[in-house]
């Protein structure tokens, strides 16, 4: 399983990205999808997570409300839409599939 992230870039405080993660090779349309982020000189943490039956979700606390994950099972993709970004978001975001971990995308939040 191969997976790619994009999206990241440089925002201002309170605007939105949207996360993309590609999955290739044999990925599962019914195991979990998850998004986790490292920022600089700290530990990686779980952000959200998507299962496929009912496409029920899963967020951090710091993220609830404001970012959104989905999936697209046909495409094999993984979203994160986030908004009402705030500078603590800052970090290289992963996602992750059937222990499989792609590199990173940075986000940059400025004050």
């Amino acid at each position: 399983v191969q997976l790619q992230a994009y999206g990241g870039g440089l925002v201002e405080a309170g605007g939105s990205l949207k996360l993309s993660c590609a999955a290739s090779g044999r990925t599962s349309t019914t195991l979990t999808y998850s998004w986790f982020r490292q920022a600089a000189g700290k530990e990686r943490e779980f952000v959200a997570a998507i299962v496929s039956i009912g496409s029920n979700s899963f967020y951090a606390d710091s993220v609830k409300g404001r970012f959104t994950i989905s999936r697209d099972n046909a495409k094999n993709t993984v979203y994160l839409q986030m908004n009402s970004l705030k500078p603590e978001d800052t970090a290289v975001y992963y996602c992750t599939h059937m222990g499989y971990w792609g590199k990173g995308t940075q986000v940059t939040v400025s004050s």
